[in-house]
């Protein structure tokens, strides 16, 4: 994909239309939790009606809307400062692999990244960017304006997945950077210890933030076609290994599920939402799996 114009494509706007998925966002409380103010009715604008319903704070009803339409409606309001998105974009070497798929791991964390970003700047909400493999690469600070899509996809399209990563010491690095309350939108296939990483989600939880892990593997790495003696290569390491694939079959999807279960189970634990996907699942699908699964714990 040589340019970001490929990643917003018509048909994905008209997918990411057609699904409905801002509405989704915000009627599923994707968003609008996230709005919530403890300030509420201080330092805030106006930005809607809706119906009055019961429980709803008679003080809040709009006397002059009232008057034009007979009907009773209240006035919706919405914090100033919403909270910042930052999409974390892993640039590691095994980030650019792929079997038998048309998306890398890459670019298919892109389209993702994509859709969320334009998600979150239609509901006007700032979304940043910042890319890293062993150290941080590009840092572009959350904005709502609607350039800031093309010059977040601008930065990725031009990106090169190289080199080992540093899921763990980034995270650190990134929440010693963002002392705002935000929200983390992780992008990575993991392939890394998780002890590390989990200790550095927990600490992002632990000063406040929102984090999103989005875990995403090859259709490959997760199906294990392989039935032959095969020849791996660690993309980041170079190191090769020959192996009796029919062999370690089953223990290699064991120790994958063991590693997705962990992952989702001290996410839970801390209040992190986690999100495993492979490469074969259509990236709109992807959201809308994500989101249902929120639905159900709403």
């Amino acid at each position: 994909m040589a340019g970001a114009e490929q990643y917003l494509k018509p048909s994905v706007i008209r997918s990411v239309a057609r699904l409905d998925l801002r509405a989704r966002f915000i009627v599923e409380g994707f968003l609008t939790g996230l709005h919530s103010s403890p300030f509420h009715g201080f330092s805030v604008e106006f930005s809607e009606h809706r119906r009055y319903s019961q429980g709803d704070d008679p003080r809040n009803i709009d006397w002059l809307v009232f008057a034009k339409t007979d009907r009773f409606y209240v006035k919706k309001y919405q914090a100033e400062t919403n909270i910042s998105g930052y999409l974390l974009m892993d640039l590691s070497e095994s980030m650019s692999y792929t079997y038998r798929q048309e998306l890398t791991k890459f670019d298919y964390c892109i389209c993702l990244a994509a859709a969320l970003g334009y998600l979150m700047i239609h509901q006007q909400d700032p979304v940043g960017l910042m890319t890293f493999s062993q150290q941080l690469h590009a840092c572009l600070p959350a904005r709502s304006k609607r350039s800031q899509l093309g010059n977040m996809l601008g930065l990725l399209s031009k990106a090169r997945p190289a080199g080992q990563t540093d899921v763990a010491g980034n995270l650190r690095r990134i929440a010693a950077m963002i002392r705002q309350r935000s929200l983390f939108m992780l992008f990575s296939d993991l392939l890394c210890e998780p002890e590390p990483v989990i200790d550095a989600l927990r600490m992002l939880r632990h000063r406040g933030h929102d984090v999103i892990v989005f875990h995403v593997l090859d259709e490959a790495e997760v199906t294990f076609p392989f039935d032959t003696l095969s020849d791996f290569e660690d993309p980041e390491t170079g190191e090769r290994m020959i192996v009796d694939a029919a062999g370690i079959r089953g223990d290699y999807l064991e120790s994958l599920r063991e590693l997705r279960s962990r992952y989702k189970r001290d996410c839970l634990r801390m209040g992190a939402d986690y999100v495993a996907l492979d490469t074969s699942l259509p990236f709109d699908r992807a959201l809308i799996e994500y989101l249902s699964q929120r639905k159900a714990r709403f």
